[in-house]
């Protein structure tokens, strides 16, 4: 399965997936080269960014145990599996969860002050 790139501007905090690279290639925003975003998989804080995956019934059970806070929030979720990527946008107040048939896959959660986490799904 393909690990996904992401790039985030320094400046504006856009964020982009990269699809394709040459690894040579620069991504400018703002008029600055975007900073490459690896994901991380240990937390270590009190808030909770890597994704939470329970397998119910051949349900697959996706959550964040993370504040909702105006300006501290999960922003989306993204499940790549062979086939194809999904992503799931929230918003301050919502509950960051996805329920997916299961299937082999790569969970991607955003804080929106914490960066890109990631989890495995066998």
């Amino acid at each position: 399965m393909k690990e996904v790139k992401f790039r985030k501007c320094a400046k504006c905090g856009a964020v982009v997936e990269v699809l394709e690279n040459d690894n040579n290639s620069t991504f400018i925003c703002c008029g600055e080269p975007m900073e490459e975003m690896v994901p991380n998989s240990v937390d270590a804080s009190f808030e909770r960014h890597v994704p939470d995956i329970h397998i119910e019934d051949e349900t697959m059970i996706i959550q964040v145990n993370h504040v909702m806070e105006e300006n501290h929030y999960i922003k989306w979720i993204m499940v790549v599996t062979e086939k194809e990527e999904r992503k799931y946008f929230f918003k301050p107040g919502d509950i960051p969860e996805v329920f997916l048939p299961y299937e082999k896959a790569i969970v991607y959660a955003y804080c929106n002050l914490h960066g890109v986490w990631k989890k495995e799904v066998e």
